[in-house]
């Protein structure tokens, strides 16, 4: 984790979840990490693994100069990652362990930035297999930031956190994704990644 909204809002999931594998959507309270809410989103687990976007940060928002609530999550990536990040948002909740990812986002123009993006299990109303809060933070701002749409983003690494021990989190080494992997909405292949804990 290199960004300070990556590592803060780390620091506040795992702060409560306490002895639990993941805490309750209604543990989460906005006026905790309202200096991180602009970058942070949480999103709906469903059957067709399109993960509705359920709540979207003003700064996400800006990379494509809309509201993205409701908009299909793995729809705001390139059709080449598609199945990548349905696949990691699958380890997330069946593995209950976060992952972080390195993110290119571009615009037609305009310079590329790299982002960074965090996926961490919730559960909801007791249930599991429900929502993931993230948050996707850029590591520098350009000049074309919130005035052009930014083209679908662009995966480029991602790692496991584990942190069995919960005194120190360390990450797995990063997988790179080079090779286009087919696209199948309806049913992601499922990668598991070695790393995170069981609950």
């Amino acid at each position: 984790m290199r960004q300070r909204v990556t590592k803060d809002l780390y620091a506040y999931w795992d702060g409560l979840r306490g002895a639990r594998s993941a805490p309750d959507r209604s543990d989460i309270n906005p006026a905790a990490i309202r200096h991180v809410l602009a970058d942070t989103f949480i999103i709906e687990i469903d059957r067709e693994c399109a993960f509705p976007i359920r709540l979207c940060g003003t700064r996400i928002n800006a990379l494509w100069l809309e509201d993205q609530k409701g908009r299909s999550f793995v729809d705001l990536w390139r059709a080449s990652d598609q199945q990548a990040v349905a696949a990691a948002i699958l380890t997330v909740i069946d593995g209950v362990s976060p992952i972080v990812a390195g993110v290119r986002a571009r615009s037609p123009d305009a310079p590329e930035i790299d982002l960074e993006l965090l996926l961490l299990p919730l559960r909801h109303f007791g249930k599991t297999h429900a929502r993931v809060m993230g948050s996707l933070a850029p590591a520098y701002q350009t000049g074309w930031f919130g005035k052009l749409a930014a083209n679908p983003l662009e995966l480029n690494s991602l790692r496991v956190i584990a942190d069995a021990d919960r005194r120190s989190v360390t990450l797995s080494p990063p997988m790179r994704f080079r090779t286009p992997p087919g696209v199948a909405r309806s049913a992601p292949k499922f990668v598991v990644y070695e790393g995170g804990k069981a609950p």
